[in-house]
C-alpha cells in the first residue's frame, strides 16, 4: 500500500515536471525574438528614457517579443548577447563600459549576432569623464567625435533621404522633431555611413548657431556585419508623443531583429 502510494507520487512529480517545461517552453516559444535594452538612467535624458521604457513595454507586448532592461554596460557579464536578436542602446554613451564588455559587443557587432539600434549619447565620443576615447567605437559611428550641441533644445525639421529604406517605411519625405540637442561633430560621417536623413538647419526653432552645414541624423554602417541604425535624436521624453518618431523607432527594431 504505502509503495503503492510513493509510486503514484513520484509519478506525478513527472507528470508536474514535464508539464511545467512543456509550459515553459511553450512560453519562451511566444517570443518572436528577445531585445536587451542597455538605457542610461538619472540626469538631462531620464524623461527620455522613461517615456522610451513604456513605448517599449507596449509595443513588444503588441510584436510577440521580449524585452531585458539592463541599466549599465558590467550586467552584460551576465548575458549572452548572442541570445539576443536587437541590442537596443538606450543613450548609454561609449565609455564607462568594462574591456570585458566592450569586446563582448564589439563581437555581437562584427560577428553579426543581431541588430543594434542607438540614440543620442551612443555618438558622446571623445574624452570624457576621464575615460578615453573607444576608437572601435568611433569608427562604427562613422570615424567622428562629439563637437558640441544645442543646449537649449530645438525642434528641427527632417527630411529622409533614403525613402525606400525599411526603418523609413511609412514616414513622410520631411517631419519635424521636438526639443532635441542636435548634435554636432569633429567631421561629417556620410563618406563612411549609409544617410538615412538629415536635419534641415535653418528650420531650427528657436534658431541656433550651432551648426554643422551637411547634418546626417540617422544612418547605418555598412561595413558592419550586424544590422545597425544610429539616431542622433533622443533627448526629450516629447519625441515618444510624436507619431513619426515612434514610427521609426518601431520600424528599426523589426528590420534589425531580421536576419
Amino acid at each position: 500500500m504505502v509503495a503503492s502510494t510513493f509510486k503514484k507520487i513520484i509519478l506525478l512529480i513527472i507528470c508536474h515536471s514535464v508539464f511545467l517545461q512543456l509550459s515553459f517552453s511553450k512560453s519562451r516559444a511566444h517570443y518572436k525574438f528577445k531585445a536587451l535594452v542597455l538605457t542610461e538612467r538619472g540626469g538631462q535624458h531620464e524623461g527620455f528614457v522613461s517615456a522610451a521604457l513604456v513605448w517599449l513595454e507596449e509595443f513588444s507586448k503588441k510584436e510577440n517579443f521580449q524585452i531585458t532592461v539592463i541599466n549599465h554596460p558590467k550586467e552584460m557579464e551576465k548575458v549572452d548577447l548572442a541570445n539576443y536578436k536587437v541590442f537596443i542602446q538606450l543613450n548609454y554613451p561609449p565609455y564607462n563600459w568594462t574591456d570585458k564588455t566592450k569586446q563582448a559587443f564589439e563581437n555581437y557587432i562584427d560577428e553579426g549576432h543581431g541588430g543594434w539600434v542607438g540614440f543620442h549619447h551612443a555618438t558622446l565620443l571623445g574624452d570624457f569623464d576621464g575615460y578615453p576615447m573607444w576608437n572601435w567605437f568611433s569608427d562604427f559611428m562613422g570615424g567622428i567625435k562629439f563637437k558640441s550641441y544645442i543646449a537649449e533644445r530645438a525642434t528641427g525639421t527632417v527630411h529622409v533621404e533614403d525613402s525606400k529604406h525599411p526603418i523609413m517605411n511609412g514616414l513622410p519625405t520631411s517631419f519635424d522633431l521636438p526639443d532635441d540637442e542636435w548634435y554636432t561633430f569633429d567631421k561629417n560621417p556620410r563618406d563612411n555611413v549609409h544617410v538615412l536623413a538629415n536635419v534641415d538647419e535653418s528650420s531650427y526653432n528657436p534658431a541656433s548657431n550651432v551648426k554643422m552645414g551637411d547634418h546626417p541624423v540617422i544612418w547605418i554602417n555598412h561595413h558592419k556585419k550586424a544590422k545597425n541604425v544610429y539616431f542622433l535624436m533622443g533627448h526629450h521624453a516629447n519625441l515618444l508623443k510624436t507619431e513619426n518618431f515612434k514610427k521609426i523607432f518601431a520600424n528599426a527594431i523589426l528590420w534589425a531583429a531580421k536576419k
